[in-house]
């Protein structure tokens, strides 16, 4: 509308400046002169209401965009973040698979010396004690373990708790070894047969029988071999281990026995365990 009316006043002030009376054809140049002033200036107008149109949703535009990039900067800056935490994540969890798998590996070398220790042990025993595994002695390797098992009739008389001159000559031999093996612990248990014991005095039970035969040889053992006896237990099982249940006579003897129980010491072990 502003544009139409300068149109319009500069039209009128150049006629009245002219002075000059128009004929009818000047008039009618004049006439369709401004008609076209007013089409030129109602399209220039709608041309000026389409760009400040274009130019609002511009801005629009531009606002909206300016939002998608913060929430795209947000989403980096978090997407970053939860990325520098899960690296460091991963590093410290590589880490401590590699510290588990080398005290692992330290576990497996030392339970590997042990069990050449334990295999050794063993046939350094049943080289001493060669001439005695007729008369009733074995020595085998249970869960990690020594067992040296002699039956009742190599160490006591029938019913007795004293050590004969034939036990206490194998026992001396095993003594031999144990004193050069300072790192084993030693078990001595007593077991007996179902049968109940008749008539032997201070012996009421099989309880008693069990618990006193292992006593003697651990007496023996100390007193006269001079084994440490910090290293040594004696424990008593009665007749609730047998190593065969038939009840044969020849099972029955089988399962009244002395086991001595050698262990490797696991200090080493328990200090990689703990550490």
């Amino acid at each position: 509308m502003k544009i139409r009316f300068f149109l319009f006043a500069a039209l009128l002030c150049t006629m009245l400046y002219s002075c000059v009376v128009l004929s009818p054809k000047k008039y009618k140049a004049l006439v369709a002169d401004r008609d076209s002033l007013q089409n030129r200036t109602t399209n220039l107008e709608a041309e000026e209401a389409a760009l400040q149109a274009d130019t609002a949703h511009l801005h629009h535009d531009i606002a909206d965009l300016k939002r998608n990039l913060a929430s795209l900067n947000d989403n980096y800056t978090a997407l970053n973040n939860n990325y520098s935490a899960s690296s460091s994540k991963v590093n410290q969890l590589s880490s401590d698979l590699e510290k588990r798998e080398e005290r692992l590996k330290e576990v497996e070398d030392v339970l590997h010396k042990q069990d050449a220790a334990t295999n050794a042990l063993k046939d350094k025993l049943q080289q001493a004690l060669l001439g005695f595994q007729q008369s009733g002695l074995t020595v085998d390797i249970r869960n990690g373990k020594v067992y040296v098992s002699l039956t009742d009739k190599l160490l006591f008389p029938s019913g007795s708790i004293v050590i004969d001159d034939k036990g206490k000559m194998a026992l001396q031999q095993l003594a031999a070894v144990l004193n050069k093996e300072p790192d084993i612990n030693i078990a001595v248990e007593g077991h007996t047969d179902d049968k109940k014991v008749i008539n032997l005095g201070q012996i009421k039970d099989n309880w008693d029988l069990s618990v006193m035969r292992a006593t003697s040889v651990v007496r023996y053992l100390t007193e006269v071999e001079n084994v440490d006896p910090h290293r040594l237990t004696a424990t008593g099982k009665s007749q609730y281990q047998p190593i065969d249940s038939t009840g044969t006579p020849e099972a029955l003897a089988k399962n009244r026995r002395i086991e001595i129980v050698l262990t490797p010491k696991l200090d080493e072990l328990y200090n990689l365990i703990t550490k």
